[in-house]
């Protein structure tokens, strides 16, 4: 298992950062490496978010002193989303196939956790997000049927979109993690627009369904000061309670949402007007 450390950054900080450096300390380029456990812990809410992708072996999921804790699950809990081949989880001998699209919570206190691929050829890719917990809830399979369906947007504003919730109150009890994943229709290229922030909960996307020469120019920063960082297929990006975080593609896309915080709110956002976007 890598786990790259990511730290937490003022917003006057981030007013002056070039491309680079927003992209260094913001976006996730590499999430899905064959045979291993890629993982970005960042000190904004202490979320951890990464790709799992076993071939040939699998993979056992392990705590390093980042942690500070004998198992990776000891005080934490985790959602997990399956957007390659057939795969399965093993928690604590007790086995949990996922199909593509399919999503998984693993609460507090599991202890041996491993991951596998049916198909050496189709592997499976498990995203993964986790925070910190404070109780343990059931491990529970969430299927993209299971998921609770929001349908939003209008065909003129190009953004008609399916939120599909798994890990949330309505589905899936949850410490803090709350997660899903939103499905644009073909001839809808926006996200959250007009956008929002949640000082109370920091969030990460993940853009994926994406052709190769696709692209999302993702929109960031304070509504009054905002940034884009461009974004391909498979990737993520951090953003910070006091941050937008909305976009726009170059074709219709998917995308993963995990949010950490001081509750589990999915309406509790400050909303944005559009004249007051700079």
């Amino acid at each position: 298992m890598s786990l790259e450390i990511r730290y937490a950054n003022h917003p006057e900080d981030s007013k002056h950062y070039t491309t680079e450096e927003l992209r260094k300390h913001y976006l996730i380029e590499k999430l899905f490496v064959e045979n291993e456990a890629a993982l970005t812990y960042s000190h904004i809410d202490r979320i951890i978010a990464g790709g799992i992708m076993p071939v040939e072996k699998e993979i056992k999921l392990g705590a390093g002193k980042e942690l500070g804790v004998s198992y990776f699950f000891e005080r934490r809990e985790a959602g997990i989303i399956n957007i390659g081949g057939k795969g399965k989880i093993t928690l604590d001998g007790e086995e949990y196939p996922l199909n593509h699209g399919d999503g998984l919570y693993i609460g507090m206190g599991c202890k041996d956790v491993t991951f596998e691929s049916e198909d050496i050829n189709h592997p499976a890719k498990f995203y993964f997000n986790s925070s910190p917990a404070h109780k343990a809830f059931p491990n529970r399979i969430i299927t993209l049927e299971q998921a609770n369906k929001v349908k939003l947007g209008e065909k003129e504003n190009l953004n008609v979109r399916t939120i599909n919730q798994y890990v949330h109150p309505a589905v899936c009890e949850s410490c803090q993690l709350v997660m899903g994943m939103t499905i644009l229709e073909p001839g809808s290229v926006w996200n959250t627009m007009p956008c929002h922030t949640h000082e109370r909960r920091m969030e990460v996307y993940m853009y994926f369904n994406m052709e190769k020469e696709t692209r999302v120019f993702h929109l960031m920063g304070q509504p009054q000061e905002t940034r884009h960082v461009i974004i391909s297929n498979e990737q993520a990006i951090i953003s910070p309670s006091w941050s937008i975080h909305s976009g726009v593609g170059t074709s219709n896309y998917s995308f993963i949402w995990g949010m950490c915080g001081e509750n589990i709110e999915f309406t509790d956002m400050d909303h944005v007007a559009m004249e007051e976007i700079q």
